[in-house]
């Protein structure tokens, strides 16, 4: 019998593409869903997981729960219509510069694992 590890805080963080979340978690999803919506999806996900991170970082075996539970969260809101306004996108330009996680980047196809 193989023992499986579950996955660690440090290999999340490690992660750079939308579909690496996925796949991390095992979690199955609509590959042009998420191309289409990648950085709408990242940009909520963020929202929910920064107040969780704060308040559960000591239990990591909770927090992996956490944020499975929050990326299938975001996702089935996209997945059942959600579609953010005009003004969730445009409120992510401060002084005419993008902010967020893909601001920490160079490449605009790459994405940040900073939770923002």
């Amino acid at each position: 019998m193989q023992i499986v590890e579950a996955p660690s805080i440090e290999e999340f963080y490690a992660l750079t593409d939308t579909e690496d979340y996925f796949d991390f978690f095992g979690i199955e999803y609509d590959e042009h869903l998420v191309n289409v919506k990648r950085f709408h999806i990242m940009k909520e996900y963020g929202t929910l997981i920064r107040t969780g991170m704060k308040n559960i970082e000591q239990d990591e075996e909770r927090l992996m729960d956490f944020l499975k539970f929050s990326l299938l969260r975001v996702y089935g809101d996209f997945k059942n219509g959600h579609a953010p306004s005009a003004a969730d996108v445009w409120g992510m330009f401060e002084n005419g510069k993008l902010t967020g996680c893909a601001s920490c980047t160079p490449e605009p196809t790459q994405g940040g694992s900073c939770a923002c």
